[in-house]
């Protein structure tokens, strides 16, 4: 019934601890906005059954009498219910194949769907997000992984200190480690036989800022990717810090046709006339960060190709690690093979073989690829996005949702997220029809 509002019980993942509304925001759901509020009990949420039961919720298995079921994650096709509103990440609209059973159950249910993914503003920009926690918990996890193996190759540096994001009660614990590794940095300094350690960051979105916030608790010098090229045996390197660079587009790609400038709004809209110009600067790196989203229009960041090559010689290559925070597979970083998750967060990739393995060790790159970074930090991370949900939770827990898509009522920014409407793809999203028979 309209005004009554639910939050699901995730079950895509052991390790997924976030919930899409806090007790906070469901206290002024109930008290404030007048909607009733269920929420399925769940021993691995952050926050305790107690805190939302206190806040005003009710709890409850049964979420028969929602109008609008809140998650975060997928809903698997079998946990759906008929003629009910969903809002959630379903990562459907690049018309993933995994993800097509549950985009169809919801049409043959009647029910609706909102996807976090596409509530945006007038110039198209996302509005609801967790970007920012999966470059904060992507960045420590990596620099983790680099000090791991340098331990695997007998070198003991102050990133050995680091854990993995998750092993961390907040991300205030978590800083403060990154504290004391940077005074060690700045105190004791890397050993010369791994220096200049460079770290690249693909990309300057949300993810990439939460990289780059981890980063700037360490000492660093930032330098430009031409710079980058030229560190290596320069009087510029220095033992007790981290040399950082930023790849955009302009670093990654060139025209296909060399009288062609690069042009960005020209490479958005004809990625085909572009290819990868990024393989110069990859031996120069000991880590690799991927935060750019893609797909298949666009040329790969890394391809295994360029792999076999940098790791083909007589030498062991300086790259070390690349964390692959955008985690497709197959995609932008090609030797992402499988997606991982914080009980076993990195493989490496064997060149020779094109095998991947669990661990450190291995003649390859170490590749960090875990689907789901913001639930290692999943308080800060519910909290930050149920802040920004807070304007619009209002509005989709009063909607009628029996109405026909034209007079639904919701937030302009809302109702553009709308992927399925009482059983049909909504006109944005009729495209998805061709991938729905796969």
């Amino acid at each position: 019934m309209a005004g009554v509002i639910a939050i699901r019980n995730e079950t895509k993942s052991q390790w997924e601890r976030r919930a899409p509304l806090t007790p906070n925001l469901v206290r002024h759901l109930v008290h404030d906005q007048d909607l009733s509020v269920l929420v399925q009990p769940s021993a691995r949420r952050v926050f305790h059954d107690k805190e939302y039961v206190r806040a005003g919720a009710e709890m409850g298995v049964d979420l028969s009498e929602a109008s609008v079921i809140f998650g975060v994650k997928e809903i698997p096709p079998e946990k759906l219910q008929p003629k009910t509103a969903y809002m959630f990440f379903s990562h459907v609209i690049k018309g993933q194949p995994q993800n097509m059973p549950t985009l169809k159950r919801l049409m043959e249910l009647d029910c609706t769907l909102i996807d976090y993914e596409k509530v945006t503003d007038d110039q198209g920009r996302r509005l609801i997000f967790f970007g920012r926690f999966a470059g904060l918990a992507g960045m420590i996890d990596t620099l983790w992984a680099l000090g791991q193996r340098y331990l695997s190759r007998g070198f003991e540096t102050p990133l050995s200190r680091i854990q993995p994001a998750h092993s961390y009660d907040s991300l205030d614990d978590a800083l403060q480690t990154l504290d004391e590794v940077a005074r060690l940095i700045a105190d004791d300094g890397f050993p010369q036989e791994i220096l200049p350690v460079t770290i690249g960051v693909a990309g300057y979105g949300n993810v990439a800022k939460g990289a780059q916030e981890i980063l700037a608790h360490l000492p660093h010098r930032v330098v430009t990717p031409e710079k980058l090229t030229q560190l290596a045996g320069s009087a510029a390197v220095s033992a007790h810090c981290i040399h950082t660079t930023t790849f955009k587009e302009k670093d990654l790609v060139q025209a296909k046709d060399p009288g062609t400038p690069f042009e960005l709004q020209h490479y958005y809209q004809h990625p085909e006339a572009y290819r990868s110009s990024f393989d110069p600067f990859l031996p120069h790196l000991s880590v690799l960060v991927n935060a750019n989203y893609w797909d298949e229009r666009y040329p790969r960041l890394v391809t295994l190709d360029r792999l076999r090559t940098l790791f083909g010689g007589g030498s062991e290559p300086h790259l070390q690690v690349i964390g692959d925070l955008g985690c497709d597979i197959g995609g932008n970083v090609e030797c992402t093979l499988k997606c991982t998750d914080p009980g076993d967060p990195v493989f490496t990739w064997n060149p020779a073989t094109g095998n991947i393995s669990s661990g450190f060790d291995g003649p390859g790159p170490v590749v960090l690829a875990v689907d789901f970074l913001p639930t290692e930090l999943p308080r800060e991370a519910s909290e930050e996005f149920a802040a920004t949900l807070n304007r619009f939770a209002g509005d989709i827990g009063r909607a009628d949702y029996s109405m026909a898509f034209e007079d639904l009522r919701l937030p302009p920014e809302i109702k553009r997220a709308v992927i399925v409407h009482r059983g049909a793809l909504t006109p944005d999203y009729r495209y998805l029809e061709e991938y729905l028979g796969s």
